[in-house]
């Protein structure tokens, strides 16, 4: 993986990469990660590449180990992006090893298995917003799980204020694997969401 930032403190520029064993190479992936958390303040957002499903698992797997009660994931980008490996990865970091797919015909999957509930919404397919009232979001957004949202900006209007936005997009010109994903936390205060790639252009 190789990480830039704006804005957060005593953060790498890049993270070496790992040598060795298959094995060794997806923890350091996962060390990696939880360093990159560490140094994750309200002030500035995160641009991560990676270059293999395995390495946008291990990113996923990271923010899952770090995520509290009642925290909000919104998880944005085109179809085939990789979206569903990441929320796989956030879903073993929770300590859930179940199967884990994009809940995309019943809105949302609920997993108890792990250290704290994850409520997985996919809302690819809701036709009007309140789809959402009527299967009770508010409970879930506002409960002691973590919420994961994927296509969030379909529903931006009912999103809380205070949540963490996961985009992640494909540059062809950079290879099959690659991916940009960017990190930011919205707050009532402020948001730096959109900011750091256009930032690090």
């Amino acid at each position: 993986m190789e990480i830039s930032q704006t804005g957060a403190k005593d953060m790498p520029a890049a993270i070496r990469e790992a040598t060795g064993t298959t094995e060794m190479k997806q923890e350091e992936e996962k060390r990696s990660g939880e360093r990159i958390l560490a140094g994750f303040d309200t002030e500035g957002g995160l641009l991560i590449e990676t270059h293999s499903p395995e390495e946008t698992y291990a990113l996923g797997e990271a923010l899952g180990e770090a995520a509290a009660p009642g925290q909000v994931y919104t998880l944005t980008g085109d179809l085939g992006v990789g979206k569903t490996v990441f929320a796989q990865g956030f879903a073993r970091g929770l300590g859930i090893t179940g199967t884990v797919n994009s809940p995309t015909f019943t809105i949302l999957q609920i997993y108890e298995e792990g250290r704290l509930p994850l409520f997985h919404f996919d809302v690819y397919r809701i036709g009007d917003v309140e789809e959402m009232e009527e299967i009770g979001y508010e409970d879930y957004f506002y409960g002691e799980g973590v919420c994961l949202i994927e296509w969030a900006e379909l529903v931006e209007e009912i999103l809380p204020e205070n949540r963490v936005g996961v985009s992640v997009a494909k540059n062809p010109e950079k290879g099959f694997d690659y991916r940009q994903i960017e990190i930011c936390r919205r707050s009532e205060r402020a948001s730096n969401c959109g900011r750091t790639a256009e930032n690090l252009r």
